[in-house]
């Protein structure tokens, strides 16, 4: 019989808030599957709850279920797959950040530096698969359970491509690790990628979770930046101070206080709400020139509606931004670097660490702001 390991499996959307009334996420028992040619088995570590797998639950985001959910983890690899195109840079004990997009390297963006945006990855991603093959996740009985964007990090263990995993050294702890292949990439490469924020300039971020707030630290290491934290929680509003920012406020004072801290406007506005209104509140926040970066992922059915002429007439930019633009082999080590350097405090994003039986409670603490990053480990 084939060992098994438990994972949280999403097996249907339409359940409602309370979920840790509704409880969608179930703890299954399954056999733990075999590394192919190109992949890797990795022992979860730890694991993050993300907003990105709240989506998939509430049904903001349309997966094919049943799922096995879990996207932003570090573990270290337990076995690496044999065969024609086998894994030959990753060995048995390195520690290994886990990517949610896996980059075929080859296609288009690829071949233009973009891997965030790897056709083959979204595609796999897509349809639950692994980018070199089909899902090998499956219950006892047999029935198919699709992976969460290459990854399914809510279980004991996860076979993933190799190009899904960063391996990091040893001295960073578990708890900062688990944090750096979803929220680190996305905040601070939406800082220093996207936007590529220059020193001297301002920066306004909406939406203190995990991703904004990486992005106010990112943006407050550059040399004399002007960063504003807009959040409708007082209590993610000091955070925003802890992380750096110099101003902090609710979303009805955000123009108020960019008129107060700036010359004229924003340089960049950082929507990490997933909100098209935010979207067009930013755009009005900049000076002439500036741009809004979109990196919250906002309902499939919200549109933006705004002045046409402000583009060309005042040179304003609107930019997405998906894994922050992310090179994760390159940045993940870099935006390491500066942790250890002490300019990236991301401990404070840290709330706390539970069991991963906490699951579904911890989807409405996520939902109601209670919690940024709580951390689920998965010792017995």
């Amino acid at each position: 019989m084939s060992p098994m390991m438990r994972a949280a499996v999403l097996r249907t959307a339409d359940r409602t808030a309370p979920y840790g009334e509704s409880r969608p996420l179930g703890l299954e028992q399954l056999p733990i599957p075999e590394p192919r040619a190109g992949e890797v088995l990795v022992r979860i570590e730890r694991a993050s709850l993300c907003h990105s797998d709240l989506s998939v639950v509430n049904g903001s985001r349309i997966r094919p279920l049943p799922m096995a959910l879990g996207h932003e983890a570090t573990g270290v690899v337990e076995t690496v797959g044999d065969g024609e195109g086998s894994v030959s840079d990753i060995r048995a004990g390195d520690r290994v950040v886990l990517v949610f997009v896996p980059a075929c390297g080859s296609c288009r963006a690829c071949s233009a530096g973009r891997p965030a945006l790897c056709y083959r990855g979204a595609e796999s991603n897509g349809t639950g698969d692994l980018l070199h093959g089909p899902a090998l996740l499956r219950t006892p009985e047999g029935e198919r359970i699709n992976h969460h964007l290459g990854v399914s990090a809510f279980a004991e263990y996860a076979v993933v491509a190799r190009e899904s995993v960063v391996p990091i050294d040893d001295d960073v702890p578990f708890d900062v690790a688990a944090m750096f292949g979803c929220a680190a990439l996305t905040g601070i490469g939406a800082v220093l990628n996207t936007a590529a924020v220059r020193e001297g300039q301002s920066v306004v971020v909406f939406g203190l979770g995990a991703v904004g707030l990486m992005a106010v630290m990112a943006a407050a290491q550059i040399p004399g930046t002007t960063v504003i934290a807009v959040d409708p929680l007082p209590s993610k509003q000091e955070l925003g101070l802890s992380c750096g920012a110099q101003h902090a406020g609710a979303p009805e004072d955000a123009a108020e206080l960019v008129r107060e801290a700036t010359d004229g406007g924003a340089d960049v506005v950082i929507e990490a709400v997933g909100s098209a209104r935010v979207m067009e509140a930013g755009l009005g926040l900049l000076a002439r020139g500036g741009a809004v970066v979109s990196v919250g992922l906002p309902h499939p059915d919200q549109e933006i509606t705004t002045a046409a002429l402000q583009f060309a007439g005042m040179g304003r930019r609107l930019l997405g931004s998906y894994m922050g633009d992310a090179v994760p082999e390159r940045d993940i080590p870099l935006y390491l670097d500066l942790w250890r350097k002490g300019r990236l405090p991301v401990e404070l994003l840290h709330t706390d660490t539970r069991p991963l039986e906490d699951l579904n409670e911890s989807l409405d603490a996520l939902a109601e702001g209670r919690i940024v990053r709580r951390i689920f480990t998965l010792d017995d």
